[in-house]
């Protein structure tokens, strides 16, 4: 219960947790985010990172001259990619060690055929779009790798999506962190960004629950 509080508060309170970090570690911070981002893309066990809202806030930062927003959208893109890449390889290998031998009591053959066809035909669409959504995020990359997507088509679209995804949100921040109102109410739109990165999520699943019911 702690922890979901510590970090309940992390989230809500990303401004004050991230102006610390500049203060105290300057251009380490840098590297802090990387890590940050790389573990909330490339662990499958780390999809209650924050994402959306650090990119945003770090922006905002850049924008009062803790960081330089280029350096920044630079480093966090890689660690996105650098993330994505690893977490795909790690689905690719377990897919090669579980899946192709049919070792798997848990999930059948011709599942993983049908998964694997959906990304041939919609993977790159998933791979780029799930960035803006969390969780999703850290498993895509997974499933697609489980799902044998071919390598090259996975880099193309994984390195176009962290792009538009890392560029969006944190310049978002930068030109809107200077505003006096953004300043004021940095909290409220760390909420905001939270709750509107969650709808498409809680849509897809009414969706699936009326779709369920007979």
């Amino acid at each position: 219960m702690e922890l979901l509080a510590g970090l309940l508060d992390i989230v809500l309170r990303l401004d004050v947790h991230l102006g610390a970090l500049v203060h105290d570690y300057g251009a380490w911070v840098y590297a802090i985010l990387f890590a940050v981002i790389f573990a909330e893309t490339g662990l499958v066990v780390t999809p209650f990172l924050p994402g959306d809202s650090l990119l945003f806030v770090a922006g905002a930062l850049a924008a009062l001259g803790g960081m330089d927003v280029h350096v920044l959208v630079a480093t966090l893109t890689a660690a996105a990619v650098l993330g994505n890449t690893t977490n795909y390889a790690i689905g690719r290998w377990l897919g090669r060690r579980f899946f192709d031998s049919g070792g798997s009591r848990w999930v059948k053959r011709e599942h993983l055929d049908r998964t694997h066809a959906f990304y041939e035909r919609y993977g790159g669409a998933a791979v780029v779009i799930s960035r803006f959504l969390p969780i999703i995020r850290t498993y895509v990359p997974f499933v697609a790798g489980l799902a044998q997507m071919g390598s090259a088509r996975f880099t193309a679209y994984n390195i176009g999506g962290a792009v538009l995804w890392v560029a969006s949100l944190a310049y978002a921040g930068f030109f809107f962190g200077n505003l006096p109102w953004v300043r004021e109410n940095l909290s409220l739109i760390i909420v905001g960004i939270v709750v509107l990165s969650l709808v498409p999520i809680a849509v897809a699943a009414w969706k699936a629950r009326g779709a369920a019911r007979p």
